[in-house]
């Protein structure tokens, strides 16, 4: 029996966590020679967002430095370059990945997809070469919905002062035609009685 598609997705998840784990493992226990330092390695972000991935390098001569994004839909290469040279962009990246000479890349308007891990790969001159990892989260903007919900409590809100202010008015009404029917009834009933008074 075929295990159930969500299962190989959480199966999937938790091998690419592990692969993540074991690039940062490696990272620790490279030589020396040099180095490569992330500020933030996990991102949280929104739709439409531009995302700086952001690394800083040392190391002897110029490196080539490599990007790849791991998802649950396999590994993809973003951009390979030398500091100084242009850099080779994948045709899916391309128009919204920009390279700095310290190692980072901004993307731009990322969206839910762009969600994964990101791998950073500095090889020396000498063949050595620093990993490093950063995680995305990205997800979607919910102003929209909460502005449609914030415009429809509004509107029900005026609908019920209106009708506070309705049932209020009708209100009145009926209690001043019962004061009148009242009077009325009061003087019929006062008028009968001085008839009767009359007639005998």
């Amino acid at each position: 029996m075929r295990p159930l598609p969500s299962r190989r997705r959480k199966n999937r998840g938790i091998s690419l966590g592990l692969f993540a784990l074991c690039l940062a493992a490696a990272r620790c226990l490279q030589s020396q020679g040099g180095s490569l330092y992330i500020p933030q390695s996990t991102i949280n972000a929104t739709v439409k967002e531009d995302i700086l991935l952001s690394v800083e390098y040392s190391c002897v001569g110029v490196p080539t430095i490599e990007w790849k994004y791991t998802s649950n839909w396999g590994v993809q290469k973003i951009v390979e370059w030398k500091p100084g040279t242009q850099a080779n962009i994948s045709q899916s990246h391309k128009d919204r990945v920009c390279t700095f000479d310290n190692g980072s890349i901004q993307l731009y308007s990322v969206g839910v997809s762009d969600s994964g891990y990101y791998i950073i790969t500095v090889t020396e001159c000498l063949g050595s070469s620093q990993f490093g990892t950063i995680v995305l989260h990205v997800s979607e903007i919910l102003y929209e919905d909460l502005h449609f919900v914030a415009v429809f409590l509004a509107l029900l809100a005026a609908v019920a002062a209106v009708l506070i202010s309705l049932m209020w008015v009708c209100n009145k009404c009926a209690y001043k035609f019962q004061r009148k029917r009242r009077h009325k009834l009061k003087e019929s009933k006062t008028e009968e009685i001085e008839l009767q008074d009359v007639e005998c």
